[in-house]
């Protein structure tokens, strides 16, 4: 279903999801310790099915370890349309030398001037997307 004046909302399929996320570049990651939510903003490439970021020692690093089940969200807004990509998944941290050399070969930089050189994976599990058709909002009555 397109969207349009009656249905402005409409379910993007998986593939279509996989589009969004290779074409983007920054998101947010979601997750939870002890029942305290947490969420951060990180730049990312997704490749081969996967969703990959570099990260350092810190908070966000010990919260991956402590509980991998994440949830990931990026989204585009225009000027008559936006979209969202909620990934829920396992994160973890690449430690072979294989996969630090593979990591290391994709187009993946920090956005801002910091030493990061811990590379995560995110595995998904669901990817649900949604478009929405901007506009004023309708009558009431």
């Amino acid at each position: 279903m397109e969207t349009n004046d009656l249905y402005p909302v409409r379910h993007l399929s998986e593939d279509e999801c996989w589009e969004l996320l290779i074409s983007s570049s920054f998101g947010r990651l979601a997750m939870s310790i002890s029942g305290e939510p947490d969420i951060y903003p990180v730049n990312f490439i997704a490749s081969d099915r996967r969703l990959v970021f570099r990260t350092a020692e810190g908070t966000k690093l010990l919260e991956l370890t402590v509980n991998d089940k994440v949830a990931f969200e990026t989204d585009g807004i225009g000027r008559d349309e936006a979209w969202s990509v909620v990934v829920r998944g396992k994160a973890r941290v690449l430690d072979t030398q294989h996969e630090i050399e593979a990591a290391d070969q994709l187009p993946l930089r920090p956005l801002i001037p910091t030493l990061k050189y811990i590379y995560v994976e995110i595995t998904p599990q669901v990817i649900t997307g949604r478009r929405f058709q901007l506009g004023p909002e309708p009558d009431r009555y």
